[in-house]
């Protein structure tokens, strides 16, 4: 049996190239992690590419919020798709909802075609729809290769009994990928609840901002305080994850 794979959620090189270092064998790029990741910019895609010879999947997501998409919001997804083609990522990863909260079958399978070869992953906007197994069935017939989720639930220990029904019911047909709070404690036993082969998982650490002159009167953006404090993955937390699931 293959080992599990760990694909890790990053938003800069820095973490790319810890994650990939840290034994990881897939990232997740994004942007704006505190929305939940947009998509990230073509400067860092390519230069992700450049830097690590593991797997590339770009999240395409053109704002925050919900994912019923208009026209333009679409049109934006369909060129973010061709971008991330052109500089050399493996995969996608995207969600469309219509506005019952169903998957919206045309457009998610024309991403699909459009993103040919590249591996296709419909992320948590899974877990935001009406009817998971509904779900699970309408993106196995727009011919994705793989789904996010907790299982409907904020936490995937939380949903793992339903992501465990997912895997069974999916078979061969998708591949169910666990992710939200995953980590070198609770993976294992995951892994061995559900059966699933790969998770997802986050595991920044807050790194101090080197910046000697600071002023905390100022917040650029909707955190407060959020200027002097940076985010990364670090090398060692892949590796114990690595090693908490080496056996599975």
């Amino acid at each position: 049996m293959k080992k599990i794979l760990i694909e890790v959620c990053v938003d800069s090189v820095a973490s790319a190239c810890a994650a990939e270092r840290g034994g990881a064998g897939r990232i997740e790029l994004c942007s704006d992690l505190l929305e939940g990741g947009v998509t990230p910019s073509t400067g860092l895609i390519e230069l992700v590419r450049k830097k690590i010879e593991i797997g590339l999947h770009v999240m395409i997501r053109p704002r925050g919020g919900d994912f019923c998409y208009d026209e333009e919001e679409f049109e934006v997804m369909r060129r973010d798709v061709v971008n991330a083609k052109q500089l050399g990522a493996d995969g996608i990863v995207f969600g469309i909802l219509n506005l019952e909260g169903h998957v919206e079958m045309e457009r998610t399978r024309q991403l699909v075609e459009l993103a040919g070869p590249m591996s296709a992953t419909f992320h948590r906007a899974f877990d935001m729809s009406a009817d998971l197994f509904r779900a699970l069935e309408d993106v196995c017939a727009a011919g994705a290769d793989r789904i996010l989720t907790s299982g409907g639930q904020q936490a995937s220990v939380l949903g793992r009994d339903v992501i465990a029904r997912l895997v069974a019911a999916a078979g061969e047909k998708v591949i169910i990928m666990p992710g939200s709070g995953v980590n070198e404690q609770n993976a294992a036993g995951l892994i061995q609840e559900t059966g699933v082969r790969e998770i997802h998982v986050g595991l920044r650490s807050s790194v101090p901002s080197p910046m000697r002159h600071q002023n905390p009167q100022v917040s650029m953006g909707a955190a407060k305080g959020g200027e002097y404090v940076r985010f990364r993955v670090l090398e060692e937390s892949v590796r114990s994850l690595h090693r908490a699931i080496a056996d599975l």
